[in-house]
């Protein structure tokens, strides 16, 4: 089985935690599933869980990676050259990012819910939406590229991996789908 969940902001990807924080047992009530990836407390969206260990390989293995999607709320506006390099590669700490896919989206999401806290809010510094696809999956890389070209990353959302989507499912729900 596959189980889609809508992880909110807070929430860390595991079922236990000393100290107290939010984990997947406060949503997800089916045992012995367990993530395939990892999503960043901080961040929010798209989780996939399975009961399947072949399939969990399948789905994290850095060989055979799907694009990830994910939409971002950047502090700044970003120019056609910042997108331009951030769809070659940014060179971090731990190397060049492979070529990512990103777009700058018009306005913030129909669908986007509202994050508890909310996010910070400053009158003189403008913030824009962007689209972003990776292939990778070193830890908060999406986080460092955007940084990196001077675009704070303020709520980071995942919304695709590969075939996967979260479309309509609430925060803190999950669904289960059949193995493919």
């Amino acid at each position: 089985m596959i189980l889609l969940f809508n992880k909110p902001f807070g929430v860390l990807t595991k079922f236990t935690d000393d100290e107290g924080r939010k984990t997947l047992s406060d949503f997800i009530d089916i045992s012995n599933v367990y993530a395939a990836g990892r999503l960043d407390k901080d961040s929010e969206g798209l989780l996939l869980l399975t009961d399947d260990g072949k399939l969990q390989h399948r789905l994290t293995d850095p060989k055979l990676k799907s694009f990830k999607t994910y939409v971002v709320q950047v502090e700044g506006i970003p120019t056609g050259e910042v997108i331009e390099k951030l769809n070659k590669g940014v060179l971090l700490k731990d190397g060049i990012t492979l070529p990512a896919k990103v777009h700058i989206l018009e306005r913030e999401p129909e669908w986007l819910w509202e994050r508890t806290p909310s996010v910070r809010y400053r009158a003189n510094i403008p913030t824009s939406w962007l689209e972003i696809s990776i292939k990778e999956g070193r830890n908060r890389q999406v986080r460092r590229m955007t940084a990196n070209v001077g675009l704070p990353t303020l709520r980071l959302i995942r919304t695709k991996i590969g075939e996967y989507e979260l479309g309509d499912l609430d925060q803190g729900k999950y669904k289960i789908i059949n193995k493919i």
